[in-house]
């Protein structure tokens, strides 16, 4: 895939999550993607290493849509470490 941030291929779950008061639905690879990688890289610091293995499962969930299920669990980890669940 050229582009992950335009996949449309749908995770297990949707993520609600609150940012500055707002709250934003991620349902799918692209939607994720662009979220985890729209944030400056210093606020992922404290959680590189679940950021990392977020970042991947969905590179990798965009080239096989078996691969889903590793990648909603892999930012449900992120999304919950960082207390944005």
């Amino acid at each position: 895939m050229n582009r992950i941030s335009d996949s449309q291929t749908r995770l297990k779950a949707t993520f609600r999550v609150k940012l500055n008061g707002k709250t934003v639905a991620i349902e799918t690879v692209g939607q994720a993607y662009d979220f985890i990688n729209s944030l400056n890289s210093v606020e992922w610091m404290e959680f590189k290493s679940l950021h990392s293995a977020a970042k991947a499962a969905l590179e990798a969930a965009a080239e096989d849509g078996m691969l889903i299920v590793q990648a909603t669990h892999a930012l449900r980890a992120l999304f919950a470490r960082a207390k944005l669940l």
